[in-house]
């Protein structure tokens, strides 16, 4: 049986991956139902604010008569608490499902183990942590924003063959990045842009690159966009205060902000990086990439607050400049996009 629970939890896997990014803040959780050893229903969490992953598998079973006779599996317990949907515990037990099958307990205090005591308290038998790490992997964001109370942190960057991430610059220099990479690295940056919530750069990084920080080159939502600029710096006439996407800017000095321009007011001479989860985690934003620069990345990796480093080598050659961060962590995977390698680190 054991190996049947994890046959279908897999499935239930399968189906949660199709729900992200559009779930967020919300997990993607994948829901299956069966009965006699045959799927009968299956489905996943829609856009957020839209129908959860039990309610779709529910919908889609045709006789649901035989849902008094099956078992349900579902990647992340269902939830026990009216949110922008009823709750899916008591659509469960409204339909007399008698067994239900969970990947993990929910994080979120608001159903943490209450879901599972609802299905529990109307007779349901419930089976719990079936291949529970590869749940809680599937929504690593939500996981980490509910028991870190920070958002989930990815690093990336871009380095020469010879290990730099930047020409020295001076003033006389054009105000755009030094390309690395070639396209195909750079328009799979922007996919990763729409699958995260938010974005952050250095006040160097801002001024030397005047990026836009957007996913032009790929279809997706754009993530907040996070600038340092402890002195206010950054030209007002610059992309990233542009205010077509929102952004959010650490300052220590006081300004008026905007509905898509935020000045947020932090200490940097005391513990940067957890001031700037803070801020994160308290406009709800699960997780983010720091894509520079050089100070910005270090910082966080020697907080040892990250989670995920994504690090492009290109075949470019600079001889001499901002050298790349120097960090520990554990690959995961490497491969080749072109001439450029794309190796992924986590952080164990």
């Amino acid at each position: 049986m054991a190996f049947a629970h994890e046959t279908y939890m897999k499935r239930c896997l399968q189906l949660a991956a199709n729900g992200l990014p559009a779930a967020m803040p919300n997990p993607s959780v994948g829901a299956v139902i069966v009965h006699n050893d045959v799927i009968i229903g299956e489905g996943y969490t829609n856009a957020y604010g839209g129908n959860h992953a039990e309610v779709n598998a529910i919908a889609s079973v045709r006789d649901k008569s035989l849902l008094k006779e099956s078992t349900i599996y579902v990647s992340l317990e269902p939830c026990s608490h009216f949110g922008k949907t009823p709750p899916c515990s008591d659509l469960i037990i409204k339909h007399q499902i008698p067994k239900v099958v969970i990947g993990t307990i929910d994080p979120f205090a608001k159903v943490a183990g209450r879901g599972v005591q609802k299905l529990k308290d109307a007779g349901c038998e419930v089976v719990l942590n079936v291949l529970k790490d590869e749940c809680v992997a599937s929504n690593k964001r939500f996981f980490t924003f509910h028991q870190h109370k920070r958002p989930y942190i990815i690093l990336k960057w871009a380095q020469t063959q010879d290990g730099f991430i930047d020409k020295i610059r001076n003033e006389n220099d054009a105000v755009q990045p030094n390309w690395i990479t070639n396209e195909y690295s750079r328009q799979l940056v922007h996919k990763w842009r729409s699958e995260e919530a938010a974005i952050l750069v250095g006040t160097n990084t801002a001024i030397t690159d005047n990026p836009k920080l957007n996913t032009r080159d790929w279809q997706g939502e754009n993530p907040v966009r996070i600038v340092l600029d402890r002195s206010l710096r950054i030209p007002a006439e610059y992309a990233l205060l542009d205010e077509t996407i929102k952004t959010i800017v650490l300052t220590e000095k006081e300004n008026v902000s905007s509905e898509n321009r935020i000045f947020e007011t932090i200490d940097f001479s005391k513990n940067l990086p957890q001031q700037i989860c803070d801020v994160l985690y308290r406009y709800d934003l699960q997780s983010v990439i720091i894509e520079g620069g050089k100070q910005t990345l270090q910082t966080f990796i020697d907080a040892n607050l990250w989670d995920e480093a994504r690090v492009f080598t290109g075949k470019t050659v600079f001889q001499q400049g901002i050298e790349a961060p120097t960090f520990t962590g554990t690959l995961q995977s490497q491969k080749s996009i072109s001439d450029d390698t794309l190796e992924i680190y986590t952080n164990d």
